[in-house]
């Protein structure tokens, strides 16, 4: 199978692991090594000159020992081809990418091929080719493998920017129906490791900035260790597959952010691609749940809310129509309509229509001058939903509507269209771009991988923009 072939299948393979984040990281070009890194994005982002900043999302391999009822790649799927990369085939098809433009940075995932230690030492093999011999300094996102021994774990955090480690679904009781040859222990494990490893490396590395005292040697000083995951980590569950109410897994994610330090949650709506009686037996993708659980873990991250706020146990499930910061406000209207020129930093944070960036302006700005509707429209304010719920200048801004729940709700109301979907395995989302959606007229895909350690054609240029 040629590489090409490989790259088709394992890029396919990787469109279930969700990475669509900022990267967290900030690392500028440097002499004589390839790439740099920023934390405007990294995947489906744009820089402040326009250019588009992705990754290249591939498995090492779609052969896997596991048997996990929901994925494609699980070892009992005969229908699947299967196919690995070889760590060199890899770096050199990653660097042959980034020199013709088509990527900023790598998304590494794998399927389990004969046990843990070995596809960790295969990703392993592949960041150091691409970080020592290659010296590239682009991002890197990694996925830990679940019963991985941790000095390799620690190995291959040394060479990505971010790992994770994904906790698959929001239950041990899930875990064991589902994923019979994982435990929650293995899962658990590496993320703590990764966590601990995390803060010993920005103390010492914080330490190691505030030394002041100077040796004097005729030898020049050792380079620095790299940082460990200076982007941190992440995990991912599915969403659907199992009977967990949001409250349940809402309260797991904070959890997980007070006690593990993860940078992100990522929440997947269950994708039926294939047939097993574990799993629900419909087509429906829960992509509506979805969108309200990253509203909901945006305002525990971003809004300083806490899960009870949010949810309960009474109502385990978070409002369909309305989004979870509306719904907090119509739930305790005792608290509004507040003034914006007066109220707390905290309080603006809670109406909805306001945002961080909008709290933070209107903050700045109302030193200045006392803020109205105009003011408030050019500070970028979501006004329309925001009126419902403040003053200016000693008048409330929602008049012509009562200030009662269902009044408000009905003009809050606003139900996502398109959250149920049927099956939608082999589709392809209209506007997602694809590096196969060009062919040849016999049919062939137009991509054409590079030789490896070959340099590109003359007329293509670098980040940089010189002529290769």
């Amino acid at each position: 199978m040629d590489i090409v072939q490989k790259l088709e299948i394992l890029s396919d393979a990787a469109k279930y692991d969700v990475a669509c984040t900022s990267s967290g990281v900030q690392r500028s070009g440097k002499r004589g090594q390839l790439g740099a890194a920023s934390n405007a994005g990294c995947c489906h982002s744009f820089t402040e000159d326009g250019r588009c900043i992705s990754l290249l999302k591939v498995l090492m391999t779609n052969v896997c020992v596991y048997d996990c009822a929901y994925c494609v790649n699980r070892k009992s799927n005969s229908d699947v081809v299967r196919t690995s990369f070889t760590p060199r085939e890899l770096a050199d098809l990653t660097i042959g990418f980034y020199r013709r433009n088509y990527i900023e940075g790598l998304f590494l995932s794998s399927g389990v091929i004969k046990d843990a230690d070995t596809t960790t030492e295969l990703m392993t093999a592949t960041l150091r080719i691409l970080r020592e011999e290659y010296g590239f300094r682009g991002y890197i996102h990694a996925k830990a493998v679940p019963g991985a021994a941790l000095e390799l774990i620690e190995q291959l955090g040394l060479l990505a920017d971010r790992l994770s480690v994904n906790l698959e679904l929001p239950s041990s009781e899930s875990l064991a129906l589902l994923c019979p040859d994982k435990t929650r222990q293995s899962v658990i494990a590496p993320m703590k490791l990764i966590s601990e490893s995390i803060s010993e490396s920005v103390e010492l590395r914080a330490l190691m900035r505030k030394r002041t005292t100077v040796y004097l040697s005729k030898g020049r000083p050792r380079r620095a260790a790299r940082a460990f995951a200076p982007a941190g980590q992440s995990t991912q569950m599915i969403i659907g597959a199992t009977p967990e109410t949001d409250w349940q897994i809402l309260g797991l994610a904070a959890s997980l952010y007070r006690t593990m330090r993860l940078k992100r949650v990522f929440f997947s709506a269950y994708l039926p691609v294939v047939r097993d009686a574990r799993l629900p037996q419909t087509d429906h993708v829960p992509l509506d749940r979805e969108h309200r659980l990253y509203q909901a873990d945006w305002l525990l991250r971003f809004y300083g809310f806490d899960v009870s706020e949010i949810i309960d146990a009474a109502h385990p499930h978070l409002c369909t129509d309305v989004d979870p910061k509306a719904n907090w406000a119509l739930n305790n209207l005792d608290l509004f309509p507040v003034d914006v020129n007066t109220c707390a930093y905290e309080m603006l944070l809670r109406v909805p229509g306001i945002g961080v960036r909008g709290a933070k302006l209107i903050m700045r700005a109302r030193r200045q001058t006392t803020l109205g509707e105009a003011e408030l429209r050019k500070l970028g304010v979501a006004y329309k939903r925001a009126r419902y719920f403040i003053t200016c200048k000693g008048r409330y801004m929602g008049q012509g509507v009562s200030f009662d729940q269902e009044s408000l709700h009905a003009r809050l109301a606003s139900p996502i269209d398109g959250g149920a979907h049927g099956r939608r395995a082999d589709k392809t989302i209209e506007g997602q771009m694809s590096l196969f959606d060009g062919v040849d007229a016999a049919g062939s895909p137009l991509l054409s991988a590079p030789a490896p350690q070959t340099h590109p054609a003359p007329e293509l240029r670098s980040k940089a923009g010189e002529v290769l």
